[in-house]
């Protein structure tokens, strides 16, 4: 019998042994992405042969997922949260936009970052408590990207604000020849994770995301909780775009909606349900890793860049059909076997 066969479960004391399939589609959802992504690399390790596989390809894949992953944080602790915020470009835009007119006007930089944080923290709580008075997140969300995605341009007067070189230790300096982005984007899923394991909030925000009506009769403040989650959704959005700024040295007030594009898929990629309620973040890295892997490998592979963008719309909706498909097998299968059914044998 096969190791996935073997995998077990412990519960009383005893020993259940998972049926075969079951193993199998539990292993497909646990490690797919990882298979994936490392499937990939081989792929183009022979089609990109021989730029593909290097140090310095890593680490602009490395540097290009980082970016993404900012933006795609945010939005997982969201939807975990059972909220998805469709405001994201707009706020990176705005705050992107007003810290270099902070700076440009001779603020200290680190004055204009705390700004832009704030900013972003603003957005999220007005996104928030819109939304707790029952309207529907996504039409709340799509009508603030509209306001922010205006109100940049509004600041920036039209133009690209250009010269941002005083950000560039948080964009384009290397530190042990790894870009910055890649050490804030590390730092951030770091303490996110560490928040969503491992605190009381963090169970809460997942509590709320799963059955908020469950949560609400537990005594557990529902709607504060949601509006956390639009405030981390925002915030990280305010880190991407200040680190956007940083890289490329340019404010733009155009809202590129492609952003939340790819952070969604990395999100889907990863198995988070978009009903809320679970999730895992290094998981939404990893998805992020994939797609700038996929972008990466096309690119020196000499196929045309606008199939990037097709696989990436393609793995969205496979990514989505999967979950879907694994869970509702998985369920299946272990009702037909008596719940949680297979053998037992001594523990």
């Amino acid at each position: 019998m096969s190791i996935i066969a073997q995998r077990t479960v412990h519960e009383g004391g005893a020993a259940l042994r998972l049926p075969p399939r079951v193993a199998a589609l539990i292993f497909v959802r646990e490690q797919g992405l990882l298979v994936l992504w490392l499937l990939l690399i081989v792929i183009f390790a022979i089609t990109g042969a021989p730029h593909f596989f290097t140090l310095g390809t890593g680490v602009n894949v490395l540097n290009a997922a980082a970016i993404t992953s900012i933006f795609a944080a945010g939005l997982g602790i969201g939807v975990m949260t059972g909220v998805l915020d469709l405001s994201v470009p707009g706020t990176a835009a705005v705050v992107g936009v007003s810290v270099a007119l902070l700076i440009k006007a001779g603020a200290p930089v680190w004055l204009a970052l705390v700004v832009g944080l704030v900013i972003g923290a603003v957005v999220g709580v007005v996104n928030g408590l819109i939304a707790i008075r029952g309207f529907d997140p996504l039409i709340v969300t799509i009508g603030m990207l509209s306001v922010l995605s205006g109100t940049a341009l509004l600041l920036a007067g039209g133009y690209d604000i250009t010269g941002m070189t005083s950000l560039a230790f948080l964009g384009t300096e290397r530190y042990l020849e790894i870009p910055a982005p890649v050490y804030i984007s590390v730092v951030l899923f770091v303490v996110l994770t560490v928040m969503l394991k491992f605190t009381r909030v963090g169970t809460r925000l997942l509590a709320v995301g799963g059955n908020a009506e469950g949560a609400r009769r537990v005594g557990i403040r529902t709607e504060f909780y949601r509006v956390l989650g639009f405030v981390i959704s925002a915030v990280c959005a305010a880190i991407g775009g200040i680190v956007n700024t940083a890289y490329i040295s340019i404010a733009q007030p155009a809202a590129s909606t492609g952003v939340i594009f790819t952070a969604l898929t990395a999100v889907a990629l990863a198995g988070v349900p978009f009903v809320g309620g679970r999730g895992s973040l290094p998981k939404v890295f990893l998805g992020t890793v994939v797609l700038a892997t996929i972008s990466a490998g096309l690119l020196i592979s000499g196929v045309p860049t606008f199939w990037a963008t097709i696989a990436t719309g393609v793995l969205l909706i496979g990514a989505l059909a999967l979950n879907k498909g694994t869970g509702e097998s998985i369920s299946r299968l272990l009702l037909s076997n008596g719940g949680m059914a297979g053998k037992r044998r001594p523990s």
